[in-house]
């Protein structure tokens, strides 16, 4: 059996050039818009028109996938994105660029949609971990790669805009001459986000806030850096520090996420990256302090998502794993464009350390939503264990068969109106197969009969035993 970097290398190769061409394209669409002295508020609607973009690309995307096939969207995709990228270099219009970078979010997640689904279809079920865990791995080392590419341009020209155009034209080569066979067309994932916010509500909401946190660092940390006073070659070391401890991370919190409560551990996270962000945005900035900082930064933002994520499927059955894997694109993308929208307001009605400061906020405001929603999870889970099923006489009376839907409702009517001669008939038949003198079968007739009439007479229900037959008899 091929090695799953051997057998998916087409695939890996298409998302190292694709992931290296965005990120590059990220932080140098910041820097520029920061030197050109743009409103903060610009800088954080640039960065939000490509979660936006991401959001509605899967709907679309999924639509197009299903039409053409997963290698002409992708291939489409792809053109699409190569020109929105140089149109950059062509147009100076915000407003266009913000267009274009919409344009380019809602390509992107087609292709990420083409990637994903091709290794989780043709994946197999004993390497499945090692393909996703050696595609993250990739897609980490593309990230970086663009971080440090803008430190060869540090004039920041049209050089950058060619290099990511390259790398986007040449990332469709790999998959487009795979010899793997094309995965089968996706299918619809229906998506129930109120369900799943009811089912997973502490993974949902780390989900929202934490890609609220990380859509800021991408998209206006460059900028938060550069008004610093950092050259863009130490802007390049600052985010490449960042993600590369993110990526060192994941292993050692999955590996600790199997030994502690995820949603202890989340707690426990939120409330270190809490205290750190308010330190950076507090502190005085330093060229050295600060790429440790940015490095426990990244150790604790970025494994929010995949604690959040295996949180929430631990939380659902497998059949609605397809809806919440959509609904966390979904949550994760509406978060990460409402984030650099209202930090970068922030910035610019207060001062760059907003940056950080309104991470602080999020990660604190998680962290109060975190317990209480624990709170009410236990309180609720207290008031189930406590439950004890009623003894009183409603559950021994007849009238409890009435409310019984597996009895039939005219039986029980009959029985209940007739309720005597009904248990005299069955005392029949007991006495019948018991006795077999016929001498004594008359005369327990007759004593069955004077016992009869007088608890008529009486208007009485006892029932009558054998005790008082046989005391009747004796007496005659």
């Amino acid at each position: 059996m091929d090695s799953p970097l051997r057998s998916f290398a087409s695939l890996y190769g298409t998302t190292f050039l694709m992931v290296l061409a965005a990120g590059l394209l990220t932080t140098y669409l910041g820097l520029s818009l920061t030197n050109m002295d743009v409103p903060q508020i610009w800088i954080g609607g640039m960065m939000s028109a490509y979660y936006i973009g991401l959001v509605c690309g899967s709907k679309v995307g999924h639509k197009l996938i299903a039409q053409v096939g997963h290698i002409r969207a992708f291939v489409a995709c792809a053109g699409i994105v190569t020109a929105s990228a140089l149109g950059h270099a062509l147009i100076d219009n915000l407003t266009v660029w913000l267009i274009l970078r919409l344009a380019v979010g809602m390509g992107m997640m087609c292709q990420y949609m083409v990637l994903e689904s091709w290794l989780n279809e043709q994946a197999e079920t004993n390497q499945r971990g090692t393909v996703f865990a050696s595609y993250m791995i990739v897609s980490y080392l593309g990230l970086m790669a663009g971080q440090g590419a803008i430190s060869l341009y540090p004039d920041l020209g049209i050089e950058p805009l060619l290099l990511i155009a390259i790398c986007f034209a040449l990332c469709i080569v790999p998959i487009a001459i795979t010899r793997r066979i094309h995965p089968e067309p996706l299918t619809p994932a229906p998506l129930k986000m109120g369900h799943f916010w009811q089912r997973a509500p502490q993974a949902l909401s780390t989900i929202a806030f934490g890609s609220m946190i990380v859509g800021c660092f991408y998209g206006l940390a460059p900028s938060y850096a550069t008004a610093k006073g950092i050259d863009p070659e130490h802007v390049a070391l600052y985010m490449t520090c960042t993600i590369c401890a993110g990526l060192l991370a994941q292993w050692p919190m999955g590996k600790l996420s199997d030994i502690i409560s995820r949603s202890v551990l989340i707690r426990i996270n939120c409330t270190l990256l809490g205290v750190l962000v308010l330190f950076i945005a507090i502190v005085p900035f330093h060229s050295v302090y600060s790429l440790v900082l940015t490095s426990l930064f990244g150790i604790l933002a970025f494994t929010l998502y995949p604690l959040a994520t295996a949180l929430a499927n631990s939380r659902v059955e497998q059949h609605e794993r397809v809806g919440l894997s959509a609904t966390i694109l979904v949550t994760f993308g509406i978060g990460a464009s409402i984030g650099p929208l209202i930090a970068s307001s922030l910035m610019q009605a207060i001062g760059d350390q907003m940056l950080y400061g309104f991470m602080a906020i999020c990660s604190f405001t998680l962290l109060a939503r975190l317990i209480w929603v624990n709170r009410r999870q236990k309180a609720e889970e207290f008031s189930t264990g406590d439950y004890v099923m009623a003894g009183g006489d409603l559950v021994s009376s007849p009238l409890a068969a009435s409310l019984d839907p597996r009895v039939d409702v005219e039986m029980v009517n009959e029985q209940m109106i007739y309720p005597a001669d009904d248990a005299f008939d069955r005392l029949d038949d007991d006495i019948e197969e018991t006795l077999d003198d016929t001498e004594e079968q008359a005369d327990y007739n007759a004593a069955y009969a004077y016992i009869g009439e007088d608890a008529e007479d009486n208007s009485r229900d006892d029932d009558i035993d054998d005790e008082d037959v046989d005391n009747e008899m004796s007496r005659r």
